[in-house]
């Protein structure tokens, strides 16, 4: 689904992404972990045209997306989720939701004068839409309440829904976990599982909690220092010296070994 060859970004001397290279298989559900400061928002931002790279390139399905913008990425299925949620206050949860599909015809002042009736249909459509996603996402009795007043993890659910709205291909999910109770994480976890086996969605997931990156991904990634340092399963990653070092640092790591060695 996603091909990063050789990515970097730079912000003056500072080299956010260094050389990242990477594969998201469609189909899958991959997780991307690393330290603070490891360059994955940066490389979701990227990929996901929010920001444009120093050098390197994106490839999506054989396509060189590469710079694009985010709207024009979002047409042909590329989304993402960010750390903070960013949901329309002022708008219920329904409504969030029904905003999402693009070139609705009520965005035409034509169409609202003169065509109501197709309008109004459209609309109606949207609305059980709508209300089929909250039903997914178990959330239907969030539909009529302001988005501003729901809970943290609800918001997160609430992102999620809005990828249901349009035909999503993958999906960048960064940070889901991040101020979300054990209850409502598991509830996000649930949903993603099911998005993925039962609708075909393609998932690569920023986390820090290891215990929901090992419940749902395969592959794992690890980035450190804006550079992928290594690539398996969950265990494997976990076990790999270069990936403790990062996460432990050298000292640590030899203090933890040396510790061991006394036991």
């Amino acid at each position: 689904m996603i091909v990063v060859e050789n990515l970097h970004r730079h912000f003056g001397g500072f080299h956010a992404v260094d050389g990242a290279s990477l594969v998201i298989e469609t189909g899958s559900i991959t997780g991307l972990i690393g330290p603070n400061g490891a360059g994955k928002t940066t490389l979701f931002n990227v990929i996901a045209g929010r920001l444009p790279p120093t050098s390197g390139r994106v490839v999506m399905d054989g396509e060189d997306i590469t710079g694009l913008p985010p709207h024009e990425l979002f047409g042909k299925g590329l989304l993402r989720t960010f750390q903070i949620a960013h949901e329309f206050g002022s708008m219920t949860v329904r409504e969030n939701l029904m905003m999402v599909p693009p070139r609705q015809k009520g965005e035409s002042l034509i169409n609202a004068w003169f065509n109501r009736s197709a309008v109004a249909a459209e609309e109606k459509a949207l609305r059980a839409k709508a209300d089929e996603v909250l039903d997914f996402l178990t959330i239907s009795h969030l539909a009529d309440q302001k988005a501003s007043q729901i809970s943290g993890g609800q918001k997160k659910l609430l992102e999620l829904g809005r990828t249901m709205m349009v035909d999503a291909k993958i999906v960048f999910l960064d940070e889901v976990g991040a101020g979300v109770n054990r209850t409502l994480l598991n509830t996000i976890g649930d949903a993603i599982v099911r998005l993925n086996k039962e609708r075909g969605y393609t998932f690569c997931v920023i986390e820090h909690d290891m215990d929901f990156i090992a419940r749902l991904c395969n592959p794992v990634i690890c980035m450190a220092e804006g550079k992928v340092l290594a690539q398996g399963t969950v265990d494997e990653v976990k076990n790999d010296e270069r990936v403790i070092e990062a996460y432990l640092g050298t000292g640590l790591k030899n203090k933890v070994k040396g510790e061991a060695a006394h036991a």
